[in-house]
């Protein structure tokens, strides 16, 4: 099983690479799945054919999904819905707004990440290609298997206690509705549905994001700090892709600046992103589109390679043993980042590490839970946190 996550800044051409990537798996003979989790879809328009909600053939080998995450919200969050639509009945807020509050911002990217976990445990695919929404959605989303997975182990089960208790003291004292079992039942089974899909999407053997960006100051810019980001929460990049680069051919003077901006953004790009795979997709003279273009497409993007796999070996997270002494390094990927960027804070078991508006909770294993931090330190882009089993 394999996981490829195509992302970018909005309108690089991620979700043309992510269709021509999948496109060439299935052709390659791999069983393959190619599924939008943006919300603004685009992924039938760069077939050039109907998506919705079900699967679709567009080839032999391959299926295209368009995942409406309003009818999955449905499915997985209606007791919930209901509860907290109750709640605001009786709070005396009602319409539209009470409406729109029932859900919380990120729950559509939350019931994508669901679908692409009920596909890898199905195990019908070799491949899933997911064409992932630009890339602050997509770090969000990436993200909260985990912050749902600290909600459940650590305020679940109290709260659930605690409304069994309650209960019956509020209903005889007040009318506010109170969650009943099935809403917590509700809850239960909704993250039953994402159990393992941490693990699957941070297993850089598994799972690898591409990164697609434009030769352009900002859009590398923001490149940048998705890599960063990536690393920080534990997911692997194997390769980044630059698209729309002018190719030899266009010889017009009017584009003699761009090709010198370009040129100059190409050398920034392989120097940023040194020990990662960089590719190249020149801009072609029409449009993409239909399974026959998309072709052409992926025959420059990937030539003789596998593009199902690990285009390179970047490791996000490790554990090493410090030389010279009993100490050991936790060591994460952290490009394109200085020392004074990060904040780090232990709590008990888990570490928090902060870089700009992301903060991520690290769960220490054993082997760490009863070692002291030591330091901290940045180099050649990796963060080392130094454990020792002496008292400081």
């Amino acid at each position: 099983m394999r996981i490829i996550l195509i992302t970018g800044k909005g309108g690089v051409g991620k979700t043309t690479v992510a269709a021509a990537t999948a496109l060439r798996a299935a052709d390659l003979g791999y069983a393959t799945l190619v599924m939008s989790t943006d919300p603004a879809h685009s992924l039938a328009d760069a077939f050039d054919v109907q998506l919705g909600d079900s699967l679709t053939t567009i080839v032999t080998n391959l299926d295209a999904q368009q995942i409406d995450s309003r009818a999955r919200l449905e499915e997985s969050w209606g007791a919930v819905r209901d509860h907290l639509t109750e709640i605001f009945d009786w709070s005396g807020l009602k319409g539209i707004e009470a409406e729109e509050l029932t859900v919380f911002p990120g729950m559509d990217e939350l019931f994508s990440l669901a679908t692409v976990n009920d596909h890898a445990r199905a195990d019908i695919y070799d491949v899933i290609i997911v064409d992932c929404a630009p890339t602050a959605e997509t770090l969000r989303l990436l993200s909260l298997p985990e912050v749902m997975s600290w909600y459940m182990d650590k305020m679940f089960p109290i709260g659930r206690r605690m409304v069994k208790v309650v209960r019956p003291v509020i209903t005889k004292m007040s009318a506010m509705p109170v969650a009943s079992d099935a809403v917590f039942d509700a809850i239960a089974k909704f993250y039953d549905r994402l159990e393992g899909i941490r693990e699957i999407l941070s297993d850089s053997e598994v799972t690898t994001a591409r990164l697609v960006m434009n030769p352009e100051k900002m859009v590398i810019a923001e490149a940048r700090r998705t890599y960063t980001y990536l690393g920080l929460f534990g997911y692997a990049v194997d390769s980044v892709i630059v698209n729309r680069v002018l190719p030899d051919t266009v010889a017009d003077p009017y584009f003699a600046r761009w090709r010198e901006i370009q040129a100059e953004h190409l050398i920034d790009i392989e120097e940023s992103f040194q020990g990662t795979d960089v590719r190249q997709l020149r801009l072609f003279e029409e449009e993409m589109i239909g399974v026959e273009r998309l072709r052409r497409v992926a025959e420059e993007l990937y030539r003789d390679v596998d593009p199902t796999d690990r285009l390179s070996e970047a490791q996000s997270m490790r554990v090493e043993d410090v030389e010279g002494s009993d100490d050991v390094a936790l060591v994460l990927a952290v490009p394109f980042t200085e020392r004074e960027e990060i904040d780090l804070m232990r709590h008990h078991d888990e570490i928090f590490i902060t870089i700009g508006p992301y903060r991520r909770s690290i769960v220490l294993p054993d082997s760490l839970q009863r070692r002291t931090i030591r330091g901290a330190r940045v180099h050649a882009d990796e963060l080392r946190i130094i454990f020792t089993l002496e008292a400081i």
